[in-house]
């Protein structure tokens, strides 16, 4: 199963990530200057939660944007059982 949201399909993105050297011209330096890049990977905020999927609740792996915005239904928490006070 791959690392990517179920319900938009989001999944990691590629970019890169740089190692800095030097101090900067507004604290005084010459500057920072680059001395290496290697890629690496952006990924998504994923959370595996329970859904309401049709009549059925099933576990799915959503992305935290995907939740906030409403595009899933949780499923309804049920109460256990309980003895009412007045039917002793």
């Amino acid at each position: 199963m791959s690392y990517k949201c179920d319900i938009c399909e989001k999944r990691a993105g590629q970019g890169n990530s740089y190692t800095y050297r030097g101090k900067a011209k507004y604290l005084g330096g010459i500057g920072r200057k680059v001395t290496g890049k290697s890629k690496r990977l952006h990924s998504p905020n994923l959370q595996t939660i329970q859904c309401q999927v049709g009549g059925s609740v099933q576990k799915l792996t959503v992305c935290v944007q995907c939740i906030r915005s409403g595009k899933i239904q949780r499923p309804v928490k049920k109460r256990p059982f309980q003895i009412q006070a007045g039917m002793v």
